[in-house]
């Protein structure tokens, strides 16, 4: 598929002899906001690790920008996909700005030596995110917020084509969950980035995402835009609890809301 950023064909991939993710294939095209969704253990991070890298392919095909994985020298694939983790390492002992540099590094030459242009790119970087005035504090200083962030300026840093996040909503207040979403889809608009995310939270899924995955157990359970995917049939298939689906009264997308025990039960 020519205008695909990322194709994925019968992916398989094992932990020891425990399945993770079982046949998949789909393709997510040049400047998607693309999010997969789906309950703890369905393969979500897994999936993420295979696209950036970080666990290799064991079997099936990948295909980034037209060309396969391994067709890749490191330095090649650092200059168009740039990863966003989750968790931030502990004790990680730089400033902001040593650390958003370190989004260059694919791009520096053989001495590895940063160059005024280097500077200007990693300043920008943080002037997007908004942590520019937090240039000269340490890592472990910061918020987790903060933190996010300036792992966001780094891989902007990397000026990739295609921008994975992990989770990077997760234990993040209100305020800083739609910061975070609403930087991306700015990325996506003036850079044509491609955006995948893993989120656990279907209802910012809902409100961002131009495409959705939705994952179980390793295996798709629906793929396309969120009014096809987020349905009652497919997360109760995909979640097994009782939810409610309806249409958000901010916007033509669908918003979904739990359904505790205690509302399920008839008074008596």
């Amino acid at each position: 598929m020519m205008n695909a950023a990322i194709e994925i064909n019968n992916l398989t991939y094992s932990y020891d002899d425990l399945p993770v993710l079982n046949n998949l294939s789909f393709s997510i095209q040049r400047g998607d906001f693309f999010i997969i969704i789906g309950p703890n253990g369905s393969g979500k991070t897994t999936l993420m690790k295979i696209i950036s890298g970080l666990a290799k392919l064991q079997h099936g095909d990948l295909t980034i920008l037209d060309r396969s994985i391994h067709n890749y020298t490191r330095k090649a694939f650092a200059q168009t996909i740039a990863f966003v983790p989750q968790i931030a390492p502990p004790d990680f002992p730089f400033t902001v700005t040593e650390l958003v540099l370190m989004g260059r590094s694919p791009h520096l030459g053989p001495l590895g030596l940063e160059r005024e242009k280097d500077l200007e790119i990693a300043q920008k970087a943080m002037a997007f995110t908004g942590v520019e005035h937090l240039s000269h504090r340490k890592m472990d200083q910061l918020s987790g917020g903060e933190q996010q962030r300036v792992y966001i300026a780094r891989a902007i840093c990397q000026n990739p084509q295609i921008i994975l996040l992990d989770e990077p909503t997760a234990s993040l207040d209100l305020t800083h969950q739609v910061r975070i979403m609403d930087m991306m889809e700015t990325l996506k608009k003036e850079k044509n980035v491609t955006v995948v995310m893993v989120s656990h939270d279907v209802n910012l899924a809902a409100m961002y995402g131009e495409r959705l995955l939705l994952l179980k157990a390793g295996r798709i359970v629906s793929l396309g835009h969120s009014k096809e995917v987020l349905t009652y049939h497919s997360l109760e298939e995909a979640y097994g609890c009782m939810i409610l689906v309806d249409e958000s009264p901010i916007g033509k997308y669908p918003r979904v809301t739990l359904v505790p025990n205690k509302h399920m039960i008839a008074d008596r």
